[in-house]
């Protein structure tokens, strides 16, 4: 699955100011430090990542001799598992890397993922970058307007594999978002990822069954599910001590306790540009829905439907709750059922999770919110030596997920005892273009017809293995639960393969795909933070009057200059 958290994350996070230095180098022995060593300065693999414009053909699999060093930095999330004495620099990703590559990964820094890019703020400002990092779209701009990262049109024309370039020339948009001035910048992300941030509806079945509930199609139902979730003790130890909805601190980002679907519900989009009934393009986040459906999340605050401390909690917290039995509704992305959904179940031998197609709260179907906003990519810094080892660990990383050399048990994932291993996550190039075999929804697809058939023989290795959790799960092994829940019959993808049915309808497409506009590099990330304290404290109790004084800061304080400045872009684009 995708090589984000828990298969596409994410995720999303804003910028401080870049404020200096683009001029410094990161000589600390890494590959953009000093040469490798032949009697001229070069190996026989630098010589080989040259200008594309050579005569000969480059061998995109050469190994480096001597070895070279590829500095990275990383963020963590909350779910990953290591094997005992493995870590980010440790473990079958890595001791591939060099013994097929030739190439040592060593991370700089790891953070926690919410502190991420404050941190990856200040490495830019100082100018200390590893050789390879991920950013966001703000990022991306603020770097390639300074000068600071590699231009790697011609190393990933020489160099990537046909699977690297099925993976990303099939996303034309994201492609395009990453390429600057006919040059490409960065590797972009997928472009169907979309898919992933969908706020589908999960509710616990157990207790649905317990308090003999059906699963709710109406926004009303669904109220009555989440009041008797708080005030009907469906965990039965006589205490009144879960709650309805979970939420995190963050309300609408990292796919996992949100609340976008709760403004979907209502008609608005808090955090895509959206066409508004003139034929502009307008900011989600400052229209009426919006402004209804916080009133809704302040009612639903005030009867206990809502934990009471989803203010100061993330996802790693929140996530505690759902594995000690607290919560029995989650909008959340198509992967919450490999976390935190199976902590529940794994923890709770009873518990049992649903997902169903979220419920409109108003006499229109609901739109989920699709955002093609291209805000994940990878990037190479411009001292590196040798930029074409990026686009070889990418090519690499194609083949060992999806390729003849795929190899699931070492590579994707795997179940030693009652642990889960997602070793994908250990792969240094997080952001991989499209899926180059037809993605997550095309290994639904197959692995549902093997099952109904009872023959896996059409199955790659990576369909083969989520088959083969399914499997086990019918057979009694709880612990493949998310898997069954992601890509079996009943589950997040049959859920979205119903929202594709009609994706005009049911999708709202953000009007907005570009890279951030100059105004959106220098004020987006502001404007981000006073929408998110202010949501924050109507939800907590706050006037919602508050809404409207929002409204206004926010053009204001720049909101007025990036909507004209998405206009103007989308003219350009022939709308």
């Amino acid at each position: 699955m995708k090589h984000s958290r828990k298969l596409a994350m994410l995720a999303l996070i804003l910028i401080l100011a870049l404020v200096t230095a683009c001029s410094k180098s990161n000589d600390n022995g890494s590959g953009s430090g000093t040469s490798n060593g032949n009697a001229d300065g070069s190996t026989a693999a630098e010589n080989d990542g040259k200008a594309a414009g050579d005569a000969a053909p480059a061998d995109i699999n050469a190994k480096y001799d001597p070895p070279i060093t590829v500095t990275a930095v990383r963020d963590q999330d909350a779910s990953i598992t290591f094997k005992q004495g493995e870590d980010f620099d440790a473990n079958n990703w890595t001791k591939a890397y060099q013994d097929e590559l030739g190439i040592t990964v060593k991370h700089n820094w790891i953070v926690p993922s919410d502190q991420y890019n404050a941190k990856l703020n200040i490495a830019i400002a100082s100018g200390d970058l590893p050789d390879i990092f991920k950013v966001n779209g703000s990022q991306l701009k603020q770097l390639v307007d300074a000068g600071m990262l590699a231009d790697l049109t011609d190393v990933y024309e020489k160099y990537a594999s046909d699977l690297t370039k099925n993976a990303i020339d099939s996303g034309p948009l994201a492609k395009a978002a990453a390429t600057f001035d006919g040059k490409l910048m960065a590797i972009p992300p997928d472009e169907s990822g979309y898919e992933g941030g969908l706020n589908l509806l999960y509710l616990r079945s157990d207790w649905l069954q317990k308090l003999n509930l059906k699963t709710p199609t109406t926004w009303a139902e669904l109220e009555n599910v989440m009041d008797a979730f708080v005030n009907q003790d469906p965990d039965g130890n006589g205490k009144k001590d879960t709650f309805g909805l979970a939420l995190t601190k963050d309300l609408y980002k990292n796919g996992v306790a949100e609340s976008t679907g709760v403004f979907n519900a209502f008609g608005s989009h808090p955090n895509i540009w959206i066409e508004g009934a003139d034929g502009q393009i307008v900011y989600g986040g400052i229209q009426q829905e919006t402004r209804t459906a916080l009133a809704k999340l302040q009612e639903m605050y005030k009867k206990g439907w809502i934990d009471p401390e989803f203010g100061v909690k993330d996802s790693g917290k929140v996530g505690e709750d759902f594995a000690n039995n607290k919560v029995g509704v989650d909008y959340g992305a198509l992967w919450d059922p490999l976390w935190p959904l199976q902590d529940t179940v794994t923890k709770n031998p009873n518990a049992d999770w649903s997902v169903s197609p979220a419920v409109s709260a108003t006499d229109k179907p609901l739109q989920y919110s699709a955002d093609l906003s291209f805000n994940e990519f990878m990037v190479v810094n411009k001292n590196m030596k040798n930029p074409e080892a990026v686009i070889k660990l990418m090519n690499f990383g194609n083949d060992k997920l999806f390729g003849g050399k795929a190899d699931p048990k070492v590579f994707h994932s795997e179940k030693i005892g009652d642990k889960q291993y997602d070793y994908f996550k250990e792969n240094v190039i997080r952001v991989a273009g499209s899926n180059p075999i037809g993605g997550n929804f095309g290994h639904y697809k197959k692995v549902t017809a093997a099952l109904s058939a009872n023959d896996p023989s059409g199955l790659n290795p990576e369909q083969k293995d989520y088959y083969d959790k399914i499997v086990a799960y019918n057979g009694g092994d709880r612990t493949a639960w998310g898997t069954m829940r992601v890509f079996g019959p009943e589950s997040a993808y049959s859920t979205i393969e119903g929202v594709y049915q009609n994706k005009e309808q049911n999708l709202k497409f953000t009007k907005f795909y570009g890279a951030p506009t100059k105004t959106m590099a220098a004020k987006k990330s502001t404007l981000d933070k006073m929408q998110l304290e202010t949501f924050t404290k109507i939800i907590l109790g706050s006037p919602i009057e508050d809404f409207d004084k929002f409204v206004a800061d926010w053009k204001k304080l720049g909101g007025d200059q990036m909507t004209q400045e998405v206009n103007e872009w989308s003219a350009q684009q022939g709308k």
